[in-house]
């Protein structure tokens, strides 16, 4: 039975911070939106994306903080031989393997929250807008008006952009797991 005295340490506060980020980005990446764009009418997945994207960066941009705050001290034979918490994580020998990899996914999921992920909906409602124009969707086989194939292109690199950093963000996340392990051997 576990000793229940390390529920008054940082530790498993950070690995349970540690396995809610790093599921969540698994599951929203590789199982939630593949399966959603799939099972879905084009209409109702962008809906269900407007809806959940804010909630999901919103997450995934806290728990970096909180992992950062609940990076446990090292114990040597001694004692504590390192620092917890945010000193812990801005300390000059862990910047390289704990500070970078929980910054980069900080960043990264904050630009997708603050700016990627809002400019991406507005050209979705851009193209809604568009589309009412048209009298065609902004999916429907070429030709499309001129208006509405430069909202794809910028739909498309923003998408690329937002789906790109998050692929980053998940090998930081990653990365910084087995950083973790390496601490648990």
């Amino acid at each position: 039975m576990p000793e229940l005295s390390i529920l008054g340490s940082l530790a498993p506060y950070h690995i349970i911070t540690y396995g809610t980020l790093l599921g969540s980005s698994v599951f929203q990446s590789f199982i939630g939106g593949p399966v959603a764009f799939k099972a879905l009418p084009r209409a109702q997945f962008s809906s269900l994306q407007s809806a959940i994207f804010p909630i999901y960066f919103s997450l995934e941009t806290v728990l970096p903080v909180l992992l950062a705050w609940t990076y446990p001290a090292a114990k040597s034979l001694t004692g504590i031989s390192s620092q917890s918490g945010f000193s812990g994580v801005f300390a000059e020998h862990n910047r390289l393997d704990v500070l970078a990899p929980i910054a980069t996914t900080f960043a990264i999921h904050f630009a997708n929250l603050t700016y990627i992920g809002p400019q991406t909906t507005n050209i979705m409602k851009l193209r809604k807008h568009q589309e009412t124009r048209d009298g065609k969707k902004s999916y429907d086989s070429a030709p499309h008006s001129p208006e509405m194939q430069k909202l794809n292109r910028k739909f498309g690199i923003m998408h690329s952009v937002s789906a790109s950093l998050n692929l980053v963000a998940l090998a930081a996340t990653v990365w910084y797991g087995v950083v973790l392990a390496e601490r648990l051997q």
